[in-house]
């Protein structure tokens, strides 16, 4: 059961929700319509289209879920353990991220599907990269989870049992990022159009630059 949380945790669980709602919007508001941060909708479209035998649909469905696995692949390469601790290379796995989000940007300006498979590498990245803390999941690129689980506490609360009151302060604290994110990225793509992605990847790129300096300098301690 998750008793505390690090500042550290609470900051980078946040932003790194805000910037997973940004990349979401783009994907919505784009060419495509769809969505990046997760795979629910799009394995059920796969279903659908694989329904209709429509081929090309079908094809396309199945890379962005082999993209958003491929960089589950590549976090767990990098980051080589799913549970949050201090000083792993959280640095790299970012700058990582960063980079596929810089390079997605011009592919999904021209409407090639290719740079929205950059995209799902980068939040599946993201998303196995912060996967667990003290055995409790922490998610920060889908809501599903998120919910179900405040739903539960909650419900626990009502019939007057215990509950970890911290884990609800996470489940808010992801949920508002993320919708918040959501938002700006919204606003921000009236603006700036499929280049509001340069956002959430320089933001990314900072993050994991100034977590790999500071990581280099405990360990040279």
């Amino acid at each position: 059961m998750l008793r505390q949380l690090p500042r550290w945790a609470w900051i980078g669980g946040g932003l790194l929700a805000f910037i997973a709602g940004m990349i979401n919007a783009v994907g919505f508001m784009g060419f495509r319509h769809q969505a990046i941060t997760h795979l629910t909708g799009t394995a059920t479209l796969m279903g659908v289209a694989a329904a209709e035998g429509n081929r090309g649909e079908l094809l396309h469905w199945a890379l962005a879920i082999l993209a958003f696995l491929g960089g589950a692949v590549l976090s767990g390469f990098i980051v080589q353990q799913h549970t949050l601790k201090l000083g792993r290379r959280y640095g790299v796995a970012l700058m990582v991220e960063s980079a596929l989000l810089f390079a997605a940007v011009p592919l999904i300006h021209a409407g090639s599907d290719a740079g929205l498979y950059l995209a799902s590498i980068a939040c599946g990245l993201q998303n196995a990269m912060a996967s667990t803390y003290s055995g409790a999941t922490f998610r920060t690129t889908h809501l599903s989870g998120i919910f179900t689980d405040l739903g539960i506490y909650l419900g626990q609360r009502l019939r007057g049992l215990e509950v970890d009151h911290l884990r609800i302060q996470v489940c808010v604290l992801v949920a508002g990022s993320f919708i918040a994110g959501s938002a700006v990225g919204a606003l921000a793509f009236g603006v700036m159009a499929e280049r509001t992605l340069l956002v959430p990847a320089v933001m990314t790129g900072a993050i994991g630059l100034v977590y790999a300096i500071y990581r280099h300098r405990h360990l040279a301690d």
